[in-house]
C-alpha cells in the first residue's frame, strides 16, 4: 500500500493480521477528502470483531463530503453513535453475546485537529520530535496510570492490560464518547493505533521510529516492530503528517456538547 497524500496532509495506513490471529478484526477508514481518519479495533471472537469494527469504519465512511468543521465533528459523534446502536441490535440477534470494538478518530479541519474516542485505540502527537499522548484509554489500567501506580508502559504488560471499559457496542444505549481539541502546527505528525503496536512498542520507541523518515518509512518501521516483537494481535496504523499549516478559517470545530 503505497502512501496517500492530499494538498496539505501527507499520510500512510497500514493494517496486519500479525503472526498469531486466524482473522484481522481490526477496520482502519481514511477519507482524506474530509479530514477524517480512524482505527477500530474488534472484539467478540469468531466473526462478531470483525462485524463491529466493520460497522464503525463503514458508518463513518458515509458521512457526506460537504460539512462545515463543527458539523463534521458532530457527524463522526452521531456516525459512532449509530454504529453502537447497531452492534447492540445486532448483540441481541446473536443471543446476547459480546460484540463491541474501540474507536479512535482524528479529524483535521482549518487549524484544529479533534480527536473522538472510546476504548484503549490510541491517538498520539508527535511535535517537535516530542511524543505525547493524545487519548487515554479506556481501560482498568488507565486509572492506576492516572493514580500514579504505573506508567503507561507497565500498563502494557499488566494482566489485565487488555480489560476496557468502554467500547462501541457493549453497555448502555448511548455510548460516551471523549473528546480532544487542539490546534495543528507545521510539520505536526499523528498515530492512530490499536494495541497490537502499543503492547509492543514504549513510548520511546514509538517516539524514535514514528520521527523517522516519510511517512511511509515510519509507518513501515513501526509495524515491523511489532511483527517483530511477537505479532500476538492484530496491528492496525495510521501515520498522518502536517507539512505546513491549513488554510486559515474563522470555522471552529468547538461546540458547546464537551
Amino acid at each position: 500500500m503505497s502512501m496517500e497524500r492530499t494538498a496539505s496532509v501527507h499520510f500512510c495506513p497500514r493494517t496486519h493480521i500479525g503472526r498469531v490471529r486466524k482473522l484481522n478484526e481490526d477496520s482502519i477508514l481514511a477519507r482524506p477528502e474530509i479530514g477524517v481518519w480512524v482505527v477500530s479495533d474488534g472484539m467478540g471472537g469468531h466473526d462478531a470483531g470483525d462485524f463491529a469494527s466493520q460497522t464503525v469504519v463503514e458508518t463513518i465512511a458515509g458521512l457526506p463530503q460537504q460539512l462545515e468543521p463543527a458539523e463534521l465533528m458532530n457527524g463522526v459523534r452521531n456516525a459512532i453513535q449509530d454504529a453502537h446502536s447497531n452492534i447492540l441490535v445486532e448483540s441481541a440477534r446473536r443471543g446476547g453475546v459480546t460484540i463491541g470494538a474501540t474507536v479512535v478518530s482524528l479529524i483535521l479541519a482549518n487549524e484544529h485537529f479533534v480527536c473522538l474516542w472510546a476504548g484503549d485505540s490510541r491517538l498520539y502527537l508527535l511535535r517537535g520530535g516530542v511524543l505525547t499522548m493524545v487519548s487515554t484509554d479506556h481501560s482498568i489500567v488507565a486509572a492506576l496510570v492516572e493514580n500514579g501506580q504505573l506508567t503507561w508502559d507497565e500498563a502494557e504488560r499488566h494482566p489485565q492490560s487488555n480489560a476496557i471499559t468502554r467500547a462501541v457496542g457493549v453497555g448502555e444505549a448511548d455510548i460516551e464518547i471523549d473528546k480532544v481539541r487542539g490546534r495543528v502546527q507545521p510539520g505536526d505528525r499523528f498515530l492512530l493505533c490499536s494495541d497490537g503496536l502499543t503492547k509492543y512498542a514504549s513510548a520511546a520507541v514509538l517516539e524514535r521510529l514514528l520521527a523517522a523518515g516519510p511517512v511511509e518509512t515510519a509507518a513501515d518501521r513501526l509495524l515491523e516492530y511489532a511483527l517483530s516483537g511477537g505479532g500476538a494481535d492484530n496491528i492496525s496504523l495510521i501515520v498522518i503528517e502536517v507539512p505546513g499549516t491549513l488554510p486559515d478559517d474563522t470555522a471552529v470545530l468547538d461546540t458547546a456538547r464537551p
